[in-house]
Parts: structure tokens; sequence; C-alpha cells
């Protein structure tokens, strides 16, 4: 017989029995193994689940999935309108990814901006107080075993001027210069003249020469309105001393000279152009606007010739251009040599026609200052070594000082006329 007891519980089971519905469903979601036990399910079924718990599982699931598939959705939508916008600003106004990734949308990135990139340079290879020291080199010169060989190793045999490597910038007028320039040298600036190619041999006074002379010009304006000051020097120019304890402090403008008469601030001095310190400021940025220009008043002269007609004019006295000329004591040449090698500074293959002619006593003087170097210092100061040189250059134009200078102030070769 039955105990009151399990009569009760037999009576509520029947009264509520499980739905089918709920059983149903609850089984077509339930996972292949049994759920955790927990006061959720019934103490009297381990199998079992509430209603009301599994209708508020099922509608927090639903809106758990629509909620994540609609941000999912606009997340979509948005990035693709992004994606849109960034492309077309990026074919039209060349935005940042396309710069970076130009391949990404077949954009090819901006040529460099050559002022940017000349800046670099010169600041790169300045002094403390902007200076730098500049050469120009066309092929012609910058094959192995040529002039640019030549004047980088007067620097390392030269007494103090070693250094000064460390602040030249060899300016190239091709390609092929430029690409000699980055095997010898760590400062390089490619100068391209549209419509001009430079890399073939320049003869002196021919158009081709004189384009070339005025480019240079023109370049040398461009680093002073850059804030640099410079020492221009040919590259056949072999440094033998740093000249810079020779140049007049308060001077805005010296040169060296084919033929000096014994005062700096004598304008009759006759200037070559090969050699220079200019500092930047107003007057001599002025100044080389001046003298680029003059050659509309003189389209058949060089550079040179020019500066020796402008010297005299009322404008460089009226914007105060301070104008010196170097000793050839200290900075001789070919046309006039430095005699005494205790004291020279730089010295010119000027005056000078052919290449194997310029290569032969460039050579020539570099073997003259190895033997100097290696005397006593006793022996220095009796000066028994002097210069071999001119050699295979032509002396003519040592004599005539009246006439043009044929030396043409740039890294070209001359060659004499028939």
């Amino acid at each position: 017989m039955s105990s009151p007891q399990q009569m009760a519980l037999r009576f509520h089971r029947r009264r509520f029995p499980p739905s089918a519905v709920v059983v149903s469903t609850y089984h077509s979601f339930a996972p292949p193994f049994p759920p955790p036990r927990d006061c959720s399910f019934s103490s009297s079924s381990s199998v079992g689940m509430s209603p009301e718990i599994s209708m508020l599982i099922r509608r927090a699931a639903l809106i758990f999935t629509i909620v994540t598939l609609s941000a999912l959705l606009l997340y979509t939508a948005t990035d693709s309108l992004r994606f849109l916008r960034f492309s077309s600003a990026s074919l039209s106004s060349s935005s940042s990814f396309a710069r970076i990734f130009p391949s990404y949308l077949n954009i090819s990135p901006p040529p460099p901006n050559p002022y940017q990139q000349l800046e670099e340079v010169l600041k790169n290879a300045s002094m403390v107080n902007n200076t730098v020291i500049l050469t120009t080199l066309n092929d012609a010169w910058a094959s192995p075993n040529s002039v640019v060989d030549l004047f980088l190793k007067s620097f390392m045999l030269g007494d103090g001027t070693h250094r000064l490597l460390d602040h030249l910038v060899i300016v190239a007028l091709d390609e092929k210069a430029f690409n000699r320039c980055q095997i010898v040298h760590k400062h390089c600036f490619p100068l391209v003249t549209e419509g001009v190619d430079f890399h073939l041999e320049a003869y002196f006074m021919t158009p081709h020469y004189l384009k070339m002379m005025w480019r240079r010009i023109d370049f040398l304006r461009s680093v002073l309105e850059l804030g640099y000051s410079f020492v221009f020097t040919d590259a056949d120019i072999m440094w033998f001393r740093d000249p810079f304890p020779r140049f007049f402090p308060d001077a805005d403008f010296q040169i060296a000279c084919d033929h000096y008469l014994g005062r700096p601030d004598d304008m009759n001095n006759r200037p070559n152009g090969g050699f220079n310190y200019v500092k930047s400021n107003n007057r001599s940025i002025a100044f080389y606007k001046f003298w680029y220009s003059a050659r509309e008043l003189y389209p058949e002269d060089h550079d040179q010739d020019v500066l020796n007609k402008i010297k005299f004019h009322p404008f460089i006295s009226d914007i105060g251009l301070k104008v010196r000329f170097l000793d050839t004591a200290y900075f001789g040449g070919l046309c006039e040599p430095s005699r005494d090698l205790n004291v020279v500074c730089t010295m010119h293959v000027n005056c000078c026609y052919g290449m194997d002619s310029k290569l032969h006593d460039l050579k020539i003087m570099l073997q003259d200052w190895r033997a100097f170097m290696s005397l006593p210092p006793d022996l220095k100061n009796e000066s028994v070594i002097s210069w071999r040189v001119p050699q295979n250059c032509s002396l003519d134009s040592l004599h005539h000082y009246d006439s043009p200078s044929p030396e043409p102030g740039m890294d070209v070769q001359l060659e004499e006329e028939d």
C-alpha cells in the first residue's frame, strides 16, 4: 500500500506533465553532452530544464546573434565607403597611402624636389658656419685615373686638407659622372640641365662650353639663396693646404687670379673663375643675379670675361659688395705659379690645352709636392724644391694677360683650335 507522500508525488506529476513542445525544442538544441548540474535545473530531474529558463536562453541567444550580425554589416558598409572615398582622394590628390605604396593604385610617386635634394646634400656636407666646398664634374673628367682622382688625391696628400673632404660636394653634370661620384665620394648632387648633355668634352668657347659655364653661375646663386656660403674649386686644382686662414674675413666675394697685380682690392687684377670663396648674404645673391643676367649683354663671352667687364659697373658699389682678389703666392696656377711650396694652398692647372697635357702636368705637380713633404724641416725652409711644371701645358698664355684667359674655370677639357 502506498504511503500518503508517494500518492501526493504521483498526483503532482500527472497535474503538471512536461510540455512536449518544450522537451522537443530543448532536445533539438541540447548539446551532445549533458548539461552541468546547476540550480537552474529541477532537483527532481537530471536532464530537464524549466520552460522559463529555456525560453530566456533562446531569446538571449537570438538577440545576441541579431546584434552581432547588424554590427558586422554596418562595419562592412562603413569600411567599403571609406575605401571608396580614400581611393578617390588618392587618385585626385596623391594621398599618403599612394605615396607610400604607389604600386597599389598604379601611381608613380612624384619626382623629388631638386631644391630639397640639394639642401639635404649641402646640410650633410656643411661646416658649422654653413660653408661647403663645391666642384663640378662631367663624364670627360670622371673616368678612372682621370682628373677627379688626382683632385681627391691632393686632399689626401695635402697638409691639413684631408678633413676638408667631409665638406666637399661634387656636382655631377651627367649620369655617368654622378655614378662615378657615388663610387669615389660621399657627397654627390646630380645637376640636370634640360635640353643639354654635358657628358661630352666641352671645348673652349663653343656654345656647349658657354652653356656649361653659365649653368654653373646660376647653380651657385641657388646655393647662396639656400643660405650656404661656398668655396668653389675646379677639379683641376690641387689642394695642398687649408685655404681658409688665407681668406679675408670681411669680404663677400673673393676670387683667384690668372694675374695678380699686388693688391687684393685692385679691380684691375685678372680673376679666374675656377676658384672663389663667396659668403651667403643679400649682396652676394644680388651680385650673382646681376652676373648671370649680364650674359645677355655679352652673348659670345664666357662668365670669366663677363666678370672682367662688369666688375667696374656701378651696381657693384651700389649694393656694397666687398670684392677681394687672392694672391697667387697662396693660390697659384700655371698662368702664374706659386713659387714657395711652404705657403702654397692651391695650384691650378690653368693656361693648359688638351686632356693629356693637363693630366701629365697634374701628376708632375703631385710628385713635386710629395717630394717636398718628404724633406726634413730645415730643407723645406730653404726651398730646395720648386715646381717642375708647366711641362706639356701651353706657356703662351703666361705672357699675354691682356687677351681673354683660355682657362674654362670648370671641369671641362680644353682643346687647341687650329
